[in-house]
């Protein structure tokens, strides 16, 4: 997936969850900030962020923040996509033929039970669902999920534990928006009941995988396979 026209700033605050207050070419801001979650570890004061330039003059905001620019120790910062609807974006495009057969029939946000999930799959005789996670958090190359409690993401694995055991296949799929990631696992301390859904999850068959992805300043594409640490 691929933004249209991007360019740079120095990211100041963050007044709530919406907004954030960047500096853009010595002038100072209000961006929407495309990911309603935390992302405390990422977005601290002084810190380099990507934004898209907004098509709409009508809108309140002329940009959105889509990345940022995560400083490390003993290595160059680590470019982070943090647009929280570019995971089912990539995974959109990466599940014929990453997944699933180039012929297969994918369409997105099919209602199962109770939920809603991202993706529905027909690939000959096979019907499946995927649920796609999108991951930001990182710790010394090690990616997480997920960065504050989800009771929504436990109701999700919980429904497909269900389609698995009705005859579909089932997939979650952690989308980590970022490349180099040595591993993927559940942030068990910030919200176990996730993590023993998982396992759950894993117990009863369904198909847990985690990618990283090749992320630039205005892409982000699905590059290959994390191991995953359930």
């Amino acid at each position: 997936m691929t933004y249209n026209d991007v360019c740079e700033g120095v990211f100041l605050s963050r007044p709530n969850r919406f907004i954030a207050r960047v500096e853009i070419n010595g002038k100072a801001e209000t961006v929407h900030v495309k990911n309603t979650g935390r992302c405390r570890e990422l977005l601290v004061s002084g810190c380099r962020v990507v934004l898209e330039k907004s098509g709409n003059p009508a809108r309140k905001t002329a940009y959105d923040l889509i990345a940022v620019y995560k400083e490390q120790e003993n290595a160059p910062p680590l470019l982070i996509n943090m647009d929280s609807q570019a995971p089912n974006k990539a995974a959109l495009e990466w599940v014929r033929g990453g997944l699933f057969s180039k012929g297969a029939a994918v369409c997105a946000e099919k209602t199962y039970g109770s939920s809603r999930f991202d993706l529905y799959v027909e690939d000959g005789n096979e019907k499946a669902f995927v649920e796609v996670k999108g991951v930001t958090l990182e710790d010394g190359g090690v990616a997480l999920f997920p960065d504050a409690p989800t009771e929504r993401g436990v109701k999700h694995i919980r429904e497909l534990i269900s389609a698995k055991n009705a005859g579909y296949k089932a997939y979650i799929l952690f989308v980590v928006q970022f490349r180099g990631a040595c591993v993927f696992r559940p942030n068990t301390l910030m919200h176990p009941q996730f993590a023993h859904a998982l396992r759950d999850a894993e117990c009863a068959g369904v198909n847990i995988l985690a990618v990283d992805c090749l992320v630039t300043p205005n892409s982000m594409t699905i590059n290959e396979s994390v191991p995953v640490q359930i």
